[in-house]
């Protein structure tokens, strides 16, 4: 195992490889055993594979993930990411920081937002 960090972009050069991973998570999708996280970083965002470790994570968390780079099946590729061709199966996730809930969605487009709340938020506004 590696103690360099590798952007999730840079894990489509890595594949069989062991990666350490850090970022914020970006979704997260419960399909029972299965928990699949995608991880956001300075580069772009890549898919992880987890268990029920990584259950209570929440949007914006930011954890730190050691695994293995693998190819995604035909069926399962996603070509809306630049890294929809992989995904990254964790062994183990560290979990650096909790995040707090957002006042309001980041990635909306904002026309539901009451706009005292979004002027004492600018800097989350901002980031849409």
């Amino acid at each position: 195992m590696t103690n360099e960090r590798t952007l999730a972009t840079e894990a489509l050069k890595k594949i069989g490889e062991k990666v350490l991973l850090e970022g914020w998570v970006n979704t997260r999708r419960d399909h029972g055993k299965i928990i699949f996280i995608d991880l956001r970083d300075r580069s772009g965002i890549v898919q992880i594979v987890c268990g029920q470790e990584v259950k209570d994570l929440r949007p914006e968390d930011v954890v730190e993930v050691e695994g293995t780079v693998v190819e995604r099946s035909k069926e399962t590729v996603n070509p809306g990411l630049p890294t929809g061709t992989v995904e990254v199966k964790a062994s183990n996730v560290k979990i650096i920081n909790k995040a707090e809930t957002p006042p309001f969605d980041v990635y909306g487009d904002g026309r539901e937002i009451d706009e005292s709340l979004r002027l004492k938020y600018r800097y989350l506004d901002l980031r849409r």
